[in-house]
Protein backbone atom coordinates (compact mmCIF):
# COMPACT_ATOMS: atom_id res chain seq x y z
CA UNK A 1 0.00 0.00 0.00
CA UNK A 2 1.12 3.31 -0.84
CA UNK A 3 0.85 6.68 0.47
CA UNK A 4 1.70 9.96 -1.27
CA UNK A 5 1.50 12.91 0.47
CA UNK A 6 1.14 15.90 -1.55
CA UNK A 7 2.65 19.81 -1.38
CA UNK A 8 -0.42 21.84 0.72
CA UNK A 9 -2.47 23.52 -1.77
CA UNK A 10 -4.57 26.24 -1.71
CA UNK A 11 -7.73 25.79 -4.15
CA UNK A 12 -9.65 22.96 -2.50
CA UNK A 13 -12.58 23.19 -5.09
CA UNK A 14 -10.20 22.86 -7.88
CA UNK A 15 -8.84 19.83 -6.33
CA UNK A 16 -12.19 18.69 -5.99
CA UNK A 17 -13.27 19.03 -9.25
CA UNK A 18 -9.85 17.12 -10.54
CA UNK A 19 -11.20 14.40 -8.20
CA UNK A 20 -14.88 14.24 -9.52
CA UNK A 21 -13.89 14.67 -12.98
CA UNK A 22 -12.64 12.88 -15.80
CA UNK A 23 -9.55 13.21 -15.19
CA UNK A 24 -6.77 14.07 -17.78
CA UNK A 25 -7.24 11.24 -20.08
CA UNK A 26 -10.45 10.20 -19.04
CA UNK A 27 -9.74 7.44 -16.48
CA UNK A 28 -11.54 8.03 -13.61
CA UNK A 29 -14.60 5.78 -13.33
CA UNK A 30 -17.14 6.33 -10.98
CA UNK A 31 -15.66 9.04 -8.84
CA UNK A 32 -17.54 9.10 -5.61
CA UNK A 33 -17.77 9.84 -1.91
CA UNK A 34 -15.58 6.96 0.14
CA UNK A 35 -16.04 8.62 3.60
CA UNK A 36 -15.76 12.06 5.42
CA UNK A 37 -14.89 13.89 8.87
CA UNK A 38 -18.61 13.13 10.40
CA UNK A 39 -20.03 10.29 7.58
CA UNK A 40 -22.39 13.12 6.49
CA UNK A 41 -20.61 15.33 4.05
CA UNK A 42 -22.64 15.35 0.24
CA UNK A 43 -21.14 13.10 -2.53
CA UNK A 44 -21.76 14.89 -5.85
CA UNK A 45 -20.65 11.84 -7.91
CA UNK A 46 -24.10 9.67 -6.70
CA UNK A 47 -25.86 12.03 -5.18
CA UNK A 48 -27.46 14.38 -7.88
CA UNK A 49 -29.11 17.10 -5.17
CA UNK A 50 -24.89 17.34 -3.90
CA UNK A 51 -22.57 19.97 -5.59
CA UNK A 52 -19.04 20.22 -5.69
CA UNK A 53 -19.71 23.83 -4.50
CA UNK A 54 -21.27 22.48 -1.18
CA UNK A 55 -19.05 19.80 -0.59
CA UNK A 56 -16.27 22.54 -0.93
CA UNK A 57 -17.97 24.94 1.20
CA UNK A 58 -18.10 22.31 3.93
CA UNK A 59 -14.36 21.35 4.43
CA UNK A 60 -13.60 25.14 4.17
CA UNK A 61 -15.85 25.99 6.72
CA UNK A 62 -13.36 26.11 9.83
CA UNK A 63 -10.98 27.90 7.45
CA UNK A 64 -13.14 30.50 6.70
CA UNK A 65 -14.13 31.48 10.24
CA UNK A 66 -11.42 32.55 10.74
CA UNK A 67 -10.24 36.29 10.59
CA UNK A 68 -8.11 36.55 6.82
CA UNK A 69 -4.32 37.45 8.78
CA UNK A 70 -4.86 33.66 10.65
CA UNK A 71 -6.07 31.82 7.60
CA UNK A 72 -3.33 29.61 6.22
CA UNK A 73 -1.87 30.59 2.23
CA UNK A 74 -1.91 27.35 1.56
CA UNK A 75 -4.38 24.71 3.47
CA UNK A 76 -5.07 21.91 1.53
CA UNK A 77 -3.52 18.35 2.85
CA UNK A 78 -4.25 15.89 -0.09
CA UNK A 79 -3.00 12.40 -0.18
CA UNK A 80 -3.53 9.31 -2.28
CA UNK A 81 -3.45 5.67 -0.93
CA UNK A 82 -3.03 2.63 -3.56
CA UNK A 83 -2.68 -0.69 -3.67
CA UNK A 84 0.24 -2.47 -4.44
CA UNK A 85 0.59 -4.09 -8.39
CA UNK A 86 -1.23 -7.62 -7.71
CA UNK A 87 -2.83 -6.55 -5.34
CA UNK A 88 -7.00 -7.51 -4.76
CA UNK A 89 -9.41 -4.99 -5.55
CA UNK A 90 -10.44 -3.85 -2.06
CA UNK A 91 -14.39 -2.59 -1.29
CA UNK A 92 -15.91 0.56 -0.69
CA UNK A 93 -16.07 -0.20 2.79
CA UNK A 94 -12.55 -1.38 3.24
CA UNK A 95 -10.85 1.92 1.52
CA UNK A 96 -13.32 3.86 4.16
CA UNK A 97 -11.85 2.10 6.89
CA UNK A 98 -8.29 3.14 5.23
CA UNK A 99 -9.07 6.30 5.19
CA UNK A 100 -10.59 7.11 8.91
CA UNK A 101 -6.79 5.05 9.61
CA UNK A 102 -4.72 7.57 7.33
CA UNK A 103 -6.29 10.84 8.83
CA UNK A 104 -5.87 9.62 11.88
CA UNK A 105 -2.07 8.33 12.01
CA UNK A 106 -1.38 11.25 10.45
CA UNK A 107 -2.65 13.97 12.77
CA UNK A 108 -5.41 15.19 10.16
CA UNK A 109 -8.02 13.91 12.07
CA UNK A 110 -6.81 11.89 15.33
CA UNK A 111 -9.95 11.25 17.09
CA UNK A 112 -10.07 10.22 20.82
CA UNK A 113 -11.96 13.84 21.42
CA UNK A 114 -9.23 15.45 19.66
CA UNK A 115 -9.99 18.27 17.52
CA UNK A 116 -9.95 17.38 14.34
CA UNK A 117 -9.62 18.65 10.71
CA UNK A 118 -12.52 18.05 7.70
CA UNK A 119 -12.14 15.88 5.40
CA UNK A 120 -13.57 13.60 2.56
CA UNK A 121 -12.21 10.31 0.91
CA UNK A 122 -13.24 10.04 -2.92
CA UNK A 123 -12.77 6.65 -4.76
CA UNK A 124 -12.44 7.37 -8.66
CA UNK A 125 -10.52 4.00 -9.78
CA UNK A 126 -10.44 0.22 -8.12
CA UNK A 127 -6.81 0.58 -7.07
CA UNK A 128 -6.88 4.01 -4.53
CA UNK A 129 -8.59 6.50 -2.94
CA UNK A 130 -8.06 10.00 -2.35
CA UNK A 131 -8.16 11.59 0.77
CA UNK A 132 -9.17 15.98 0.97
CA UNK A 133 -8.60 17.73 4.13
CA UNK A 134 -8.38 21.50 5.15
CA UNK A 135 -5.74 22.51 7.59
CA UNK A 136 -7.85 24.04 10.40
CA UNK A 137 -9.67 21.99 12.93
CA UNK A 138 -12.44 22.46 14.12
CA UNK A 139 -11.26 24.51 17.00
CA UNK A 140 -9.58 26.84 15.32
CA UNK A 141 -5.82 25.53 15.43
CA UNK A 142 -3.46 24.24 12.94
CA UNK A 143 -3.15 19.98 13.42
CA UNK A 144 -0.52 18.18 14.33
CA UNK A 145 0.68 16.63 10.87
CA UNK A 146 3.87 16.90 11.20
CA UNK A 147 6.30 14.18 8.91
CA UNK A 148 2.58 13.27 8.19
CA UNK A 149 4.12 11.42 5.19
CA UNK A 150 6.44 9.13 6.99
CA UNK A 151 3.46 8.45 9.55
CA UNK A 152 1.18 7.52 6.53
CA UNK A 153 3.76 4.59 5.57
CA UNK A 154 3.61 3.42 8.96
CA UNK A 155 0.36 2.72 8.81
CA UNK A 156 0.53 1.42 5.74
CA UNK A 157 2.42 -0.96 6.94
CA UNK A 158 0.01 -2.23 9.15
CA UNK A 159 -3.28 -2.33 6.96
CA UNK A 160 -0.83 -4.30 4.51
CA UNK A 161 -0.58 -6.79 7.45
CA UNK A 162 -3.90 -6.84 8.91
CA UNK A 163 -5.60 -7.07 5.09
CA UNK A 164 -3.04 -9.29 4.02
CA UNK A 165 -1.77 -7.14 1.28
CA UNK A 166 1.73 -7.10 -0.68
CA UNK A 167 4.04 -5.44 1.89
CA UNK A 168 5.84 -2.67 0.46
CA UNK A 169 9.49 -1.56 1.12
CA UNK A 170 9.78 1.82 3.07
CA UNK A 171 11.33 4.63 1.28
CA UNK A 172 14.66 5.88 2.96
CA UNK A 173 15.32 8.68 1.16
CA UNK A 174 17.78 7.09 -1.39
CA UNK A 175 15.41 6.54 -4.31
CA UNK A 176 15.64 8.86 -7.21
CA UNK A 177 13.09 11.42 -7.82
CA UNK A 178 10.21 10.06 -9.58
CA UNK A 179 8.61 11.60 -12.45
CA UNK A 180 5.03 14.16 -12.07
CA UNK A 181 2.26 13.47 -13.02
CA UNK A 182 2.93 16.69 -15.20
CA UNK A 183 5.90 14.95 -16.95
CA UNK A 184 4.21 11.86 -17.22
CA UNK A 185 1.41 13.58 -18.94
CA UNK A 186 4.07 15.70 -21.28
CA UNK A 187 5.79 12.45 -22.32
CA UNK A 188 2.49 11.08 -23.47
CA UNK A 189 1.59 13.59 -25.28
CA UNK A 190 4.64 13.90 -27.29
CA UNK A 191 4.78 10.10 -27.80
CA UNK A 192 7.47 9.43 -25.96
CA UNK A 193 8.07 5.67 -23.87
CA UNK A 194 9.33 7.21 -21.14
CA UNK A 195 9.93 10.73 -19.55
CA UNK A 196 12.63 13.43 -19.95
CA UNK A 197 13.94 12.72 -16.80
CA UNK A 198 13.59 8.95 -16.87
CA UNK A 199 15.62 8.97 -20.40
CA UNK A 200 17.87 11.73 -18.70
CA UNK A 201 18.86 9.92 -15.55
CA UNK A 202 20.23 6.68 -17.61
CA UNK A 203 22.03 8.52 -20.35
CA UNK A 204 24.34 10.04 -17.51
CA UNK A 205 24.25 6.76 -15.81
CA UNK A 206 25.92 5.51 -19.06
CA UNK A 207 28.14 8.58 -19.51
CA UNK A 208 29.65 7.96 -16.26
CA UNK A 209 30.01 3.90 -16.14
CA UNK A 210 34.09 3.62 -16.16
CA UNK A 211 34.52 7.38 -16.79
CA UNK A 212 38.28 8.48 -15.61
CA UNK A 213 37.83 12.35 -15.65
CA UNK A 214 34.98 15.36 -15.74
CA UNK A 215 36.44 15.89 -19.40
CA UNK A 216 35.40 12.27 -20.48
CA UNK A 217 32.38 12.40 -18.52
CA UNK A 218 30.94 15.62 -20.17
CA UNK A 219 32.52 14.28 -23.97
CA UNK A 220 30.31 11.13 -23.28
CA UNK A 221 26.94 13.47 -22.34
CA UNK A 222 27.86 15.66 -25.68
CA UNK A 223 28.35 12.77 -27.50
CA UNK A 224 25.14 11.34 -26.41
CA UNK A 225 23.09 14.46 -27.93
CA UNK A 226 22.43 16.06 -24.53
CA UNK A 227 22.65 20.32 -24.22
CA UNK A 228 24.64 20.97 -20.99
CA UNK A 229 24.50 23.88 -19.01
CA UNK A 230 27.64 23.59 -15.90
CA UNK A 231 27.75 25.99 -13.19
CA UNK A 232 31.05 27.40 -12.00
CA UNK A 233 32.29 29.64 -8.71
CA UNK A 234 33.69 33.01 -9.66
CA UNK A 235 36.95 31.42 -9.31
CA UNK A 236 36.42 29.16 -12.44
CA UNK A 237 36.10 25.60 -10.63
CA UNK A 238 33.32 23.57 -11.76
CA UNK A 239 30.37 23.21 -8.86
CA UNK A 240 27.58 21.40 -10.99
CA UNK A 241 25.95 21.01 -14.28
CA UNK A 242 22.63 20.27 -15.55
CA UNK A 243 21.33 18.39 -18.84
CA UNK A 244 18.46 18.82 -21.41
CA UNK A 245 16.98 16.47 -24.23
CA UNK A 246 17.19 18.91 -27.27
CA UNK A 247 13.46 18.67 -27.89
CA UNK A 248 12.42 18.70 -24.47
CA UNK A 249 11.02 22.23 -24.64
CA UNK A 250 8.60 24.17 -21.95
CA UNK A 251 5.41 26.46 -22.90
CA UNK A 252 8.43 29.16 -24.01
CA UNK A 253 10.48 26.86 -26.23
CA UNK A 254 13.37 26.88 -24.06
CA UNK A 255 15.21 23.48 -22.95
CA UNK A 256 13.50 21.71 -19.67
CA UNK A 257 17.19 21.44 -17.88
CA UNK A 258 17.46 18.69 -15.02
CA UNK A 259 20.57 19.23 -12.55
CA UNK A 260 22.38 15.43 -11.76
CA UNK A 261 21.52 15.38 -8.19
CA UNK A 262 17.54 15.38 -9.73
CA UNK A 263 17.80 12.61 -11.71
CA UNK A 264 19.63 10.68 -8.89
CA UNK A 265 21.30 11.61 -5.71
CA UNK A 266 24.71 9.76 -6.79
CA UNK A 267 24.37 11.47 -9.74
CA UNK A 268 25.74 15.17 -8.41
CA UNK A 269 28.63 16.40 -9.75
CA UNK A 270 30.58 16.04 -6.14
CA UNK A 271 29.41 12.77 -6.05
CA UNK A 272 30.64 11.70 -9.55
CA UNK A 273 33.62 12.87 -8.97
CA UNK A 274 34.25 10.57 -5.81
CA UNK A 275 34.47 7.95 -8.63
CA UNK A 276 37.99 8.81 -9.73
CA UNK A 277 38.93 10.61 -7.40
CA UNK A 278 38.95 7.79 -4.12
CA UNK A 279 41.88 5.75 -6.49
CA UNK A 280 43.93 4.12 -3.71
CA UNK A 281 47.66 5.15 -3.42
CA UNK A 282 49.97 4.88 -7.13
CA UNK A 283 46.63 2.99 -8.53
CA UNK A 284 46.97 3.21 -12.43
CA UNK A 285 44.27 5.35 -13.89
CA UNK A 286 41.33 3.04 -15.76
CA UNK A 287 42.70 2.64 -19.48
CA UNK A 288 40.71 1.27 -22.19
CA UNK A 289 40.89 -1.77 -22.71
CA UNK A 290 44.35 -3.08 -25.66
CA UNK A 291 41.72 -4.62 -27.17
CA UNK A 292 39.65 -2.01 -27.41
CA UNK A 293 42.26 0.24 -29.12
CA UNK A 294 42.42 -2.22 -31.65
CA UNK A 295 38.84 -3.19 -32.36
CA UNK A 296 39.70 -6.85 -32.70
CA UNK A 297 37.58 -8.82 -30.60
CA UNK A 298 37.14 -6.22 -28.23
CA UNK A 299 33.33 -6.42 -27.36
CA UNK A 300 34.34 -10.59 -26.09
CA UNK A 301 37.10 -9.65 -24.30
CA UNK A 302 35.75 -6.81 -22.50
CA UNK A 303 32.79 -9.68 -21.79
CA UNK A 304 35.01 -12.33 -20.00
CA UNK A 305 36.85 -9.37 -18.00
CA UNK A 306 33.48 -8.45 -16.69
CA UNK A 307 32.56 -12.31 -15.52
CA UNK A 308 36.17 -12.53 -13.62
CA UNK A 309 35.72 -8.59 -12.31
CA UNK A 310 32.18 -9.54 -10.87
CA UNK A 311 33.25 -13.13 -9.28
CA UNK A 312 35.73 -11.31 -7.45
CA UNK A 313 33.48 -8.79 -6.37
CA UNK A 314 31.02 -10.96 -4.95
CA UNK A 315 33.81 -11.77 -2.03
CA UNK A 316 34.03 -7.94 -0.93
CA UNK A 317 30.64 -8.40 -1.10
CA UNK A 318 30.41 -10.88 1.23
CA UNK A 319 33.24 -10.55 3.29
CA UNK A 320 34.50 -7.32 3.03
CA UNK A 321 33.80 -4.42 5.11
CA UNK A 322 30.13 -2.24 4.88
CA UNK A 323 31.36 0.63 2.54
CA UNK A 324 33.53 -1.55 0.31
CA UNK A 325 30.65 -3.96 -0.15
CA UNK A 326 28.97 -0.81 -0.70
CA UNK A 327 31.52 0.21 -3.13
CA UNK A 328 31.75 -2.66 -5.34
CA UNK A 329 27.55 -2.87 -4.94
CA UNK A 330 27.46 0.74 -6.69
CA UNK A 331 30.40 -0.49 -8.90
CA UNK A 332 28.20 -3.42 -10.06
CA UNK A 333 25.17 -0.67 -11.24
CA UNK A 334 27.88 0.76 -13.37
CA UNK A 335 29.06 -2.47 -15.35
CA UNK A 336 25.04 -3.37 -15.91
CA UNK A 337 24.91 0.22 -17.43
CA UNK A 338 28.08 -0.37 -19.24
CA UNK A 339 26.20 -4.24 -20.32
CA UNK A 340 23.24 -2.83 -21.02
CA UNK A 341 24.47 0.07 -23.91
CA UNK A 342 26.55 -2.20 -25.83
CA UNK A 343 24.77 -5.58 -25.95
CA UNK A 344 23.05 -6.73 -28.93
CA UNK A 345 19.42 -6.71 -29.83
CA UNK A 346 17.97 -9.65 -28.20
CA UNK A 347 19.47 -9.45 -25.10
CA UNK A 348 19.44 -5.17 -25.22
CA UNK A 349 15.87 -4.78 -23.30
CA UNK A 350 16.67 -7.43 -20.70
CA UNK A 351 19.66 -5.82 -19.31
CA UNK A 352 18.34 -2.38 -19.54
CA UNK A 353 15.63 -3.10 -17.98
CA UNK A 354 17.55 -4.97 -14.97
CA UNK A 355 20.27 -1.47 -15.25
CA UNK A 356 17.31 0.27 -14.11
CA UNK A 357 16.06 -1.88 -11.44
CA UNK A 358 19.48 -2.22 -10.10
CA UNK A 359 19.86 1.32 -10.36
CA UNK A 360 18.33 2.05 -6.59
CA UNK A 361 20.12 -1.13 -5.61
CA UNK A 362 23.46 0.74 -6.14
CA UNK A 363 22.74 3.34 -3.49
CA UNK A 364 22.06 3.21 0.38
CA UNK A 365 22.84 4.91 3.56
CA UNK A 366 26.28 2.56 3.68
CA UNK A 367 28.62 5.37 2.01
CA UNK A 368 30.65 3.65 -0.56
CA UNK A 369 34.30 4.38 -0.03
CA UNK A 370 35.37 4.47 -3.71
CA UNK A 371 38.52 3.31 -4.82
CA UNK A 372 38.53 -0.30 -3.71
CA UNK A 373 36.04 -1.05 -7.01
CA UNK A 374 38.53 -0.26 -9.78
CA UNK A 375 38.41 -3.90 -11.35
CA UNK A 376 34.46 -3.11 -11.81
CA UNK A 377 34.74 0.28 -12.78
CA UNK A 378 37.85 -0.93 -15.27
CA UNK A 379 35.28 -3.84 -16.74
CA UNK A 380 32.33 -1.51 -17.30
CA UNK A 381 35.02 1.05 -19.03
CA UNK A 382 36.08 -2.10 -21.45
CA UNK A 383 32.53 -3.04 -22.31
CA UNK A 384 32.20 0.77 -23.41
CA UNK A 385 35.32 1.17 -25.25
CA UNK A 386 34.81 -2.21 -26.66
CA UNK A 387 31.75 -1.12 -28.40
CA UNK A 388 28.88 -3.00 -29.63
CA UNK A 389 28.66 -6.50 -29.28
CA UNK A 390 27.59 -9.05 -31.85
CA UNK A 391 24.32 -11.27 -30.78
CA UNK A 392 26.30 -14.54 -32.10
CA UNK A 393 29.86 -15.78 -32.29
CA UNK A 394 32.25 -15.10 -29.37
CA UNK A 395 30.40 -11.71 -28.64
CA UNK A 396 26.98 -13.52 -27.99
CA UNK A 397 28.78 -16.21 -26.03
CA UNK A 398 30.57 -14.19 -23.69
CA UNK A 399 27.64 -12.29 -23.15
CA UNK A 400 25.78 -15.18 -21.75
CA UNK A 401 29.29 -15.97 -19.86
CA UNK A 402 29.07 -12.16 -18.05
CA UNK A 403 25.66 -12.09 -17.25
CA UNK A 404 25.81 -15.58 -15.46
CA UNK A 405 28.18 -14.26 -13.19
CA UNK A 406 26.66 -10.61 -12.93
CA UNK A 407 23.61 -12.43 -11.95
CA UNK A 408 25.66 -14.14 -9.23
CA UNK A 409 27.03 -10.65 -8.10
CA UNK A 410 23.61 -9.49 -8.34
CA UNK A 411 22.00 -11.60 -6.16
CA UNK A 412 25.04 -11.17 -3.87
CA UNK A 413 24.28 -7.54 -3.48
CA UNK A 414 20.15 -8.54 -2.84
CA UNK A 415 21.08 -10.41 0.27
CA UNK A 416 23.80 -8.05 1.62
CA UNK A 417 20.81 -5.11 1.40
CA UNK A 418 18.37 -7.29 3.16
CA UNK A 419 20.67 -8.25 6.06
CA UNK A 420 21.66 -4.23 6.72
CA UNK A 421 17.29 -3.70 6.45
CA UNK A 422 17.90 -2.15 2.92
CA UNK A 423 13.91 -3.66 1.94
CA UNK A 424 13.72 -1.21 -1.03
CA UNK A 425 17.05 -1.76 -2.42
CA UNK A 426 16.90 -5.39 -1.77
CA UNK A 427 13.60 -5.10 -4.04
CA UNK A 428 15.50 -3.79 -6.94
CA UNK A 429 18.24 -5.83 -6.80
CA UNK A 430 15.70 -9.01 -7.26
CA UNK A 431 13.78 -7.57 -9.83
CA UNK A 432 17.29 -6.91 -11.87
CA UNK A 433 18.53 -10.88 -11.01
CA UNK A 434 14.60 -11.77 -12.81
CA UNK A 435 15.66 -9.39 -15.80
CA UNK A 436 19.12 -10.99 -15.92
CA UNK A 437 17.46 -14.57 -15.73
CA UNK A 438 15.77 -13.69 -18.91
CA UNK A 439 18.19 -11.82 -20.93
CA UNK A 440 20.36 -15.17 -20.11
CA UNK A 441 18.49 -17.28 -21.54
CA UNK A 442 18.20 -15.57 -25.09
CA UNK A 443 22.25 -14.90 -24.88
CA UNK A 444 23.12 -18.83 -23.68
CA UNK A 445 20.75 -20.81 -26.27
CA UNK A 446 22.65 -20.38 -29.24
CA UNK A 447 25.93 -21.67 -27.72
CA UNK A 448 24.23 -24.05 -25.52
CA UNK A 449 22.55 -25.21 -28.01
CA UNK A 450 25.95 -26.10 -30.33
CA UNK A 451 27.62 -27.63 -27.58
CA UNK A 452 24.39 -29.99 -26.64
CA UNK A 453 24.75 -31.46 -29.98
CA UNK A 454 28.97 -31.85 -29.86
CA UNK A 455 28.34 -33.80 -26.51
CA UNK A 456 25.85 -36.09 -27.75
CA UNK A 457 27.91 -36.68 -30.73
CA UNK A 458 30.74 -37.98 -28.38
CA UNK A 459 31.86 -41.69 -28.51
CA UNK A 460 30.37 -43.81 -25.74
CA UNK A 461 33.72 -44.65 -24.36
CA UNK A 462 34.78 -41.05 -23.84
CA UNK A 463 30.97 -40.20 -22.60
CA UNK A 464 31.50 -43.13 -19.87
CA UNK A 465 35.14 -41.85 -18.95
CA UNK A 466 33.57 -38.69 -18.37
CA UNK A 467 31.19 -39.93 -15.84
CA UNK A 468 33.30 -41.72 -14.14
CA UNK A 469 35.31 -38.38 -13.73
CA UNK A 470 32.26 -36.50 -12.62
CA UNK A 471 31.64 -39.35 -9.81
CA UNK A 472 35.10 -39.33 -8.76
CA UNK A 473 35.08 -35.29 -8.51
CA UNK A 474 31.54 -34.58 -7.67
CA UNK A 475 30.48 -37.65 -6.21
CA UNK A 476 27.41 -36.19 -4.30
CA UNK A 477 26.21 -33.70 -7.68
CA UNK A 478 27.40 -36.31 -10.40
CA UNK A 479 23.86 -38.18 -10.30
CA UNK A 480 21.91 -35.06 -10.64
CA UNK A 481 24.43 -33.34 -13.32
CA UNK A 482 24.04 -36.76 -15.71
CA UNK A 483 20.27 -36.09 -15.74
CA UNK A 484 20.32 -32.78 -16.67
CA UNK A 485 19.26 -31.60 -20.30
CA UNK A 486 22.37 -29.47 -19.68
CA UNK A 487 24.88 -32.96 -19.53
CA UNK A 488 25.50 -33.02 -22.83
CA UNK A 489 27.15 -29.74 -23.21
CA UNK A 490 29.17 -29.71 -20.08
CA UNK A 491 30.27 -33.05 -21.65
CA UNK A 492 31.59 -31.23 -24.99
CA UNK A 493 33.38 -28.34 -22.57
CA UNK A 494 35.07 -30.97 -20.51
CA UNK A 495 36.39 -32.82 -24.08
CA UNK A 496 37.34 -29.18 -24.75
CA UNK A 497 39.05 -28.47 -21.35
CA UNK A 498 41.46 -32.24 -22.23
CA UNK A 499 41.84 -31.13 -25.65
CA UNK A 500 43.29 -27.73 -24.60
CA UNK A 501 46.17 -29.48 -22.52
CA UNK A 502 44.09 -29.02 -18.66
CA UNK A 503 42.98 -31.37 -15.93
CA UNK A 504 39.61 -31.81 -16.02
CA UNK A 505 39.25 -33.06 -12.57
CA UNK A 506 41.34 -29.97 -11.62
CA UNK A 507 39.25 -27.90 -13.29
CA UNK A 508 36.02 -28.97 -12.15
CA UNK A 509 37.14 -29.10 -8.04
CA UNK A 510 37.95 -25.39 -8.89
CA UNK A 511 34.98 -24.65 -9.93
CA UNK A 512 33.48 -26.22 -7.10
CA UNK A 513 35.33 -25.37 -4.32
CA UNK A 514 34.85 -21.56 -5.31
CA UNK A 515 30.87 -21.63 -5.00
CA UNK A 516 28.67 -24.28 -3.29
CA UNK A 517 26.24 -26.19 -6.18
CA UNK A 518 23.98 -28.15 -3.90
CA UNK A 519 21.17 -25.91 -4.69
CA UNK A 520 21.64 -24.98 -8.04
CA UNK A 521 18.74 -25.73 -10.38
CA UNK A 522 21.11 -26.52 -13.22
CA UNK A 523 24.70 -27.27 -12.30
CA UNK A 524 25.79 -28.28 -15.40
CA UNK A 525 24.30 -24.84 -16.83
CA UNK A 526 26.73 -23.17 -14.14
CA UNK A 527 29.60 -25.16 -14.47
CA UNK A 528 30.26 -24.97 -18.62
CA UNK A 529 30.67 -21.30 -18.19
CA UNK A 530 32.83 -21.62 -14.83
CA UNK A 531 35.27 -24.01 -17.09
CA UNK A 532 35.49 -22.07 -20.11
CA UNK A 533 36.49 -19.15 -18.09
CA UNK A 534 38.80 -20.54 -16.37
CA UNK A 535 40.46 -22.87 -18.78
CA UNK A 536 40.43 -19.53 -20.82
CA UNK A 537 38.11 -21.54 -23.49
CA UNK A 538 36.20 -19.72 -26.45
CA UNK A 539 32.78 -18.94 -24.95
CA UNK A 540 31.34 -20.15 -28.40
CA UNK A 541 32.14 -23.31 -29.70
CA UNK A 542 34.79 -24.09 -32.77
CA UNK A 543 34.20 -22.49 -36.13
CA UNK A 544 33.44 -26.14 -37.10
CA UNK A 545 30.37 -26.05 -35.34
CA UNK A 546 29.17 -22.06 -35.53
CA UNK A 547 26.87 -23.18 -38.65
CA UNK A 548 24.47 -25.50 -36.81
CA UNK A 549 21.24 -24.23 -36.65
CA UNK A 550 19.86 -26.01 -34.10
CA UNK A 551 19.45 -24.63 -30.95
CA UNK A 552 18.32 -26.16 -27.82
CA UNK A 553 17.46 -23.61 -24.75
CA UNK A 554 19.65 -23.16 -21.64
CA UNK A 555 18.24 -24.71 -17.97
CA UNK A 556 16.56 -21.83 -16.45
CA UNK A 557 19.26 -22.61 -13.80
CA UNK A 558 19.53 -18.73 -12.93
CA UNK A 559 16.86 -18.30 -10.07
CA UNK A 560 15.39 -15.12 -8.46
CA UNK A 561 17.01 -14.18 -5.07
CA UNK A 562 14.73 -14.15 -2.19
CA UNK A 563 16.21 -11.07 -0.97
CA UNK A 564 13.42 -10.61 2.12
CA UNK A 565 15.52 -13.38 4.03
CA UNK A 566 18.31 -11.55 5.09
CA UNK A 567 19.88 -15.05 6.77
CA UNK A 568 19.72 -16.92 3.46
CA UNK A 569 23.23 -16.62 1.45
CA UNK A 570 23.66 -16.00 -2.33
CA UNK A 571 24.08 -19.62 -2.90
CA UNK A 572 20.13 -19.74 -3.48
CA UNK A 573 20.73 -18.27 -6.87
CA UNK A 574 21.48 -20.91 -8.85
Amino acid sequence: MIPSVNAPGDRTIGLLAYLYGPGKREEHIDPHLMASFDGMAPDPGRDPNATLKALQQLLDQPVQALPKHARPARHVWHTSVRTAPGDRTLSDEEWADIARRIVAATGIDPGDGQPGCRWAAVRHADDHIHIVATLVTEDGHRPDDYRSGARAQAEARLIEKELNLREVPPGDGTAAQRPTSAERHKAERQGRARTAREELRETVRRAVAGAESETEFFDRLAGAGLLIRKRAASSGDLLGYKVALPDDRNKDGEPVFYPGARLAPDLSLPRIRERWTAAPRNAPALQPDDAARRGSGAPARARRKSASAAWQAMLFVQQGEDAVAAAHIAAAGEVLDALAGTSAAHTRRELQEAARAFEHASRSHTRAVRGHDRALRQAARDLIHGGPALGRGEDGATTAMAIDMLFFLITTAAHWHAKKGHAQQAEAATQAAEHLRAAYQAAAAQPLGVLHQRGQRLSRPMLQGQTVLLREVLPHLAKQIIAEPGWYALAATIADTEAAGHDPAALLSDAVERRELDTAASVSDVLIWRLRRLADLPANPTEAQEGSTVKSPPTAHLTAPRANAPGRRSRDAL
